[in-house]
C-alpha cells in the first residue's frame, strides 16, 4: 500500500460521523444566534446592562469594563462558532462564558434569586432553578458545537474577530456617551401640577419606584446628604405615582415630584430604577446609576451636588 492510499485510509477511519456533524451545526447556530444577540445588545447597550450586572452584585467600579468585555467576547465567540474551521475556538469560549456565569449564579444564588438577569435580549428571566435548566441547555449545545468539530485551523482569524469586536464595542461606547451627554431636555416639565423650567440651574432628576426596596434604600441614604443651596431634586414615580408622596415622607428625602415621566423615559433609557440624571442648565452633565454604598454619594460629589 503507498503512501496515498494510506493517506486516504486514514481519513475514511476517522470521518466524523454524520449525525455528529448535524448535532455541531445544530448546537453551533443555536448558540451563535443567542449569544451573537447578546454580545451585541451588550455592546449598543452598555448602560443598561451595566444596571443589571450591579442588580447581580457586580461591584460599581467593575460594571461597566466587565459589560464592554462581555460584548467583546461574546460576539466574537458568535461570530467563530458559525465557521467551520473555527468553531471549535468559539464553541469553547462559549461553554467557558456558560460555566463562569452558572458558578456565579449558583454560588450567589441566595443573594440574587429574584434578580433581573435577562442578558439575551428577547428573554425575560429571572433568577431561579429554572435558570440552571435554561443555562444547562445552552451548556449542552455550546458542548456539541465544540467537540463535535474539526480541529481549529489557527488563530489568525479568531485574533480578527475579537479586535473587530474590541473596536466595535469600544466606538459603540463612544457613541453612547457623547448621545447621553447631548439629549435635550425639555424647557419646561410639570412639577407638583405647575410647570417648571428645568434648563436652568443645578437639577437632579431622580428616578424610583416606590415598591422598589433598593429606591428606598437609597433615598433614605440621600436624606441624610448635605444639598448645596442651589441644586433642586425633582423625582420621578415609574410605578405607582399615588404612593409617591408617601414614600419621600418615609425617607425623608427632600424632592419636589413630576407626573410627567412618560415624557422622560422616552429622553432617558434604562432598565429599571433608581436611576439619576444630573442637569447643568439643561444641559446633562452626567448619569448616576449606582446606588450601593459608597455610592451614590461619591458621584453625586463628583458633580457638584452634595457637600
Amino acid at each position: 500500500m503507498n503512501a496515498s492510499e494510506t493517506a486516504s485510509l486514514s481519513d475514511a477511519t476517522f470521518e466524523m460521523p454524520a449525525w455528529q456533524k448535524i448535532a455541531s451545526h445544530i448546537g453551533a447556530v443555536l448558540v451563535a444566534i443567542i449569544f451573537l444577540a447578546a454580545g451585541l445588545a451588550k455592546a449598543t447597550m452598555p448602560f443598561q446592562f451595566q444596571q443589571m450586572m450591579e442588580q447581580l452584585k457586580v461591584p460599581s467600579w467593575g460594571s461597566l469594563p466587565l459589560v464592554f468585555g462581555l460584548g467583546v467576547v461574546e460576539t466574537a465567540a458568535g461570530l467563530l462558532v458559525l465557521i467551520p474551521k473555527y468553531r471549535r475556538i468559539g464553541g469553547w469560549m462559549i461553554v467557558g462564558l456558560l460555566v463562569i456565569f452558572m458558578g456565579y449564579i449558583g454560588i450567589n444564588y441566595q443573594a440574587l434569586v429574584g434578580q433581573d438577569c435577562s442578558c439575551f435580549p428577547w428573554l425575560k428571566r429571572a433568577v431561579n432553578p429554572a435558570f440552571f435548566a435554561e443555562d444547562g441547555a445552552m451548556l449542552v449545545a455550546a458542548l456539541a458545537a465544540a467537540w463535535f468539530s474539526q480541529k481549529s485551523a489557527g488563530l489568525k482569524l479568531p485574533a480578527i474577530a475579537l479586535v473587530a469586536a474590541l473596536v466595535f464595542s469600544g466606538a459603540s461606547l463612544g457613541y453612547n456617551n457623547l448621545h447621553q451627554s447631548g439629549i435635550q431636555v425639555p424647557l419646561n416639565i410639570t412639577v407638583e401640577g405647575k410647570p417648571y423650567n428645568i434648563r436652568k440651574g443645578h437639577i437632579f432628576l431622580w428616578f424610583f419606584d416606590p415598591q422598589c426596596s433598593h429606591c428606598e434604600d437609597a433615598a433614605k441614604h440621600m436624606s441624610t446628604y448635605k444639598w448645596k443651596s442651589d441644586v433642586t431634586v425633582i423625582s420621578f414615580p415609574t410605578q405607582q405615582p399615588q404612593w409617591a408622596d408617601g414614600f419621600l415622607h418615609d425617607t425623608k428625602f427632600t424632592s419636589k415630584v413630576s407626573s410627567d415621566i412618560v415624557e422622560m423615559r422616552k429622553l432617558f433609557v434604562f432598565n429599571y430604577p433608581p436611576y439619576g440624571v444630573v442637569l447643568d442648565d439643561g444641559r446633562v452633565k452626567g448619569i448616576v446609576q449606582s446606588y450601593d454604598a459608597p455610592q451614590p454619594e461619591a458621584d453625586l460629589r463628583k458633580y457638584g451636588l452634595i457637600e
